[in-house]
């Protein structure tokens, strides 16, 4: 058996905006799609930074945002990111290594996917070890 990679776990496609987008319209969309974060690119689909529902934790505990606040006034902008042929557990321990839960998956950096800590989980939870 193949030793298993980002390509095979990762989430595609994954939810992009741009900075100037309104942290309301995120948040509902973020709600509506049932996902906990969004990768912030610039116009050539390169990451800029990424939004999780950690961020809203902080935004709601501090100042709320008025309705003009946009993702880019709060989203992480030190992106740590995968490249599709990582093996799982390198995935893994680069999230440990960044305490971090979300790896936007980049090809030539464009953004192509996302792999979070939930991906590596549910492997590790259904891999047949008798194989």
């Amino acid at each position: 058996m193949a030793t298993p990679t980002v390509a095979d776990i990762m989430t595609t496609p994954v939810l992009t905006v741009d900075p100037e987008t309104s942290v309301t319209e995120i948040a509902a969309a973020m709600r509506e799609e049932g996902i906990n974060s969004i990768v912030v690119t610039s116009p050539d689909c390169q990451p800029e930074g990424i939004l999780t529902s950690t961020d809203f934790v902080d935004i709601v505990s501090g100042e709320s945002p008025d309705e003009t606040a946009t993702v880019g006034e709060y989203m992480t902008t030190d992106v740590v990111t995968a490249t599709a042929d990582l093996t799982v557990a390198g995935a893994a321990a680069e999230m440990f290594g960044h305490d971090v839960a979300h790896l936007p998956v980049v090809d030539d950096d464009d953004v192509i996917g996302i792999v979070t800590a939930r991906d590596i989980t549910e492997y590790v939870a259904t891999y047949d070890l008798d194989s």
